[in-house]
């Protein structure tokens, strides 16, 4: 088969260097050029996507497509409507998720409940309504330059702690403003603070409706063991593609319609708060997750071309798993999750395996940000993302912990991970809480 990847930052580099270990023809294509390292020495790339077109085709059924991103949807619109085998989304799917408010509506037209949510355009704006409409808020950025560690739980129930960061990013602004004259390109969106148990559903459309089965997932999103620190987007993961049924028919099966005139086809997963008085979704994730995409491949005993091509081919709307869990635990090396320093603190460093770990172990570490320089594996890209180690078992716990000795393999200095994901599900009682709810059949 032959894939063609488009990305801005080589995202499921991971995903496509196993597709070229099972014999199959990769090129990709990465926007971002800080990014063009990332698995130097072990993909081929092209500086042109469109040239590869013709590439693609000639393969006819055994040419596919692979987008990454939740912003590139009108151009695979437009490819699938010139007979090409596209996954990744559509504009429709891109908007649900780059549009906090438009999904939300998407999930209300399907049935849902939603919190409250409020999207201003400005710090200033977001700022006056906290401080006339007291109460405890989330805080997210949205639009193209939006950066997940700006994100921030409220802690206080007047939102005064939500209010003093507005002013500070206000005032951050207006700096900007006047030294570089930068102008603010997205927006900001406070919802209501919901208490519950934060649970994933997700599953892969192809254009028509749903291969079965969905998988449920539970991000662990600060930076620290204990959910202390940062946001970082996701720091570890607990998957399952068992007893996921009830969440699928609730959340998903009824955007099946919205999506299919949307004309997507790839993964779509929404975000969810779980508590006594039902679900509330948060966010769409219109797209391939990361780490994601590697945790979900732990438990697939299809590999991903075959998924690939029952998606495209609308050949059969099951694929097999394995049962129980996998844990996914992110590697990190300083200054993650920030950019700033990377190059004097960490690029280049040489990654070793150690010589114990199996054939299998090392099939479950998905290198993120690295490249291969002179036959040495390297720290390489941005911010010192280094990759995703998974581990499987029948309990959340001991998936992660085959997943920690794979961690305790991986020798490069200053490697950082959290050692605690899925702890909550089985020692803190929320997997017994979902249960008792009737979320988890």
């Amino acid at each position: 088969m032959r894939f063609l990847g488009i990305g801005n930052s080589n995202d499921l580099a991971a995903m496509y260097y196993g597709l070229v270990q099972r014999g199959h023809e990769v090129r990709v294509f990465v926007r971002d050029p800080q990014y063009h390292c990332v698995y130097k020495g072990l993909l081929e790339f092209s500086d042109n996507w469109e040239r590869e077109l013709g590439w693609v085709r000639a393969a006819g059924y055994d040419g596919f497509i692979v987008f990454e991103s939740a912003s590139d949807g009108e151009t695979q619109d437009a490819l699938r409507n010139e007979g090409f085998q596209v996954i990744g989304g559509s504009a429709f799917g891109d908007r649900l998720e780059a549009d906090r408010e438009f999904g939300q509506s998407a999930l209300r037209a399907a049935g849902m409940r939603t919190a409250r949510s409020h999207t201003f355009r400005d710090y200033a704006a977001a700022q006056a309504f906290v401080r006339s409409h007291p109460a405890r808020y989330v805080l997210k950025e949205g639009g193209p330059d939006a950066v997940r560690t700006r994100s921030f739980v409220g802690r206080l129930p007047d939102g005064e702690d939500v209010a003093a960061l507005l002013d500070h990013y206000h005032a951050q602004h207006a700096h900007q403003v006047a030294a570089e004259g930068t102008v603010y390109n997205g927006h900001v969106v406070l919802m209501e603070h919901l208490e519950g148990i934060e649970i994933g559903v997700g599953a892969y459309f192809n254009g028509e409706g749903f291969l079965s089965p969905a998988c449920i997932d539970f991000e662990h999103k600060h930076f620290f063991p204990g959910d202390l620190g940062e946001l970082t987007g996701e720091m570890g993961t607990i998957v399952s593609y068992r007893m996921s049924e009830r969440l699928f028919k609730t959340v998903l099966a009824p955007i099946s319609d919205q999506l299919r005139e949307g004309g997507y086809c790839g993964y779509i997963n929404v975000n969810l708060i779980a508590n006594a008085q039902g679900l509330w979704p948060l966010e769409f994730t219109s797209r391939f997750g990361y780490p994601g995409f590697s945790i979900c491949e732990a438990l697939h005993l299809d590999p991903w071309e075959a998924i690939f091509a029952a998606m495209a081919w609308k050949n059969r709307l099951v694929f097999d798993t394995h049962p129980g869990f996998a844990a996914g635990i992110v590697l990190t090396v300083p200054p993650f999750p920030y950019p700033y320093g990377y190059a004097q603190l960490s690029k280049g460093l040489p990654i070793v395996l150690s010589a114990g770990l199996s054939d299998s172990d090392r099939a479950a570490i998905h290198f993120a940000e690295v490249e291969r320089h002179q036959e040495q594996l390297i720290t390489s890209g941005v911010t010192g993302y280094l990759g995703v180690v998974t581990g499987t078992g029948a309990t959340p716990s001991l998936a992660n912990a085959r997943a920690l000795r794979r961690a305790q393999g991986v020798s490069v200095p200053n490697l950082r991970y959290r050692n605690d994901i899925g702890e909550r599900l089985e020692r803190g009682g929320d997997w017994k809480t979902l249960q008792a709810l009737g979320w988890l059949e």
